[in-house]
């Protein structure tokens, strides 16, 4: 079960950088969303950010698990469970974004019922100080996919 937290500690900054490389653009979005973590004995092994886009549309800004943690299902959990706290405060519908080169995230978030609906070309080369590479391929365009929930 997600509970929303108000101050972020470097348990969370350190989950919240994952996802996210860019300190600046994680500061951006934590101060206009809700900051959800997800803990298992009493220890922080995960963080989600939601936030209103319009007042029919929430947001996913960021979702990352513990390293350790990773691949048993825990990203998955609070995916749902964002949909969920997004459609019980009166939203129907949830976007997610991702980076071009996110192979793994645009398959999962296909998978779950998110559909591609805009791409914004060079937005990882406008926006990001750092290069970001992953699976060999370096981020330039943000792809949004969209679910109704």
């Amino acid at each position: 079960m997600l509970k929303q937290i108000n101050e972020i500690n470097e348990t969370i900054q350190s989950l919240l950088l994952i996802a996210d490389p860019s300190v600046e653009m994680i500061n951006q979005y934590i101060k206009t969303g809700l900051v959800y973590k997800l803990e298992i004995e009493n220890k922080t092994i995960g963080v989600v950010v939601l936030k209103e886009v319009c007042e029919s549309t929430r947001e996913i800004m960021n979702t990352a698990v513990s390293e350790a943690y990773q691949g048993k299902g825990y990203g998955k959990m609070m995916r749902k469970e964002a949909e969920k706290i997004a459609k019980h405060s009166g939203y129907n519908n949830l976007i997610i974004a991702t980076a071009n080169s996110s192979l793994n995230q645009l398959a999962l978030y296909q998978k779950c019922g998110f559909r591609i609906i805009e791409i914004k070309k060079d937005f990882f080369i406008n926006e990001y100080k750092e290069v970001i590479m992953e699976n060999g391929i370096r981020a330039m365009d943000k792809v949004i996919l969209s679910k109704n929930i």
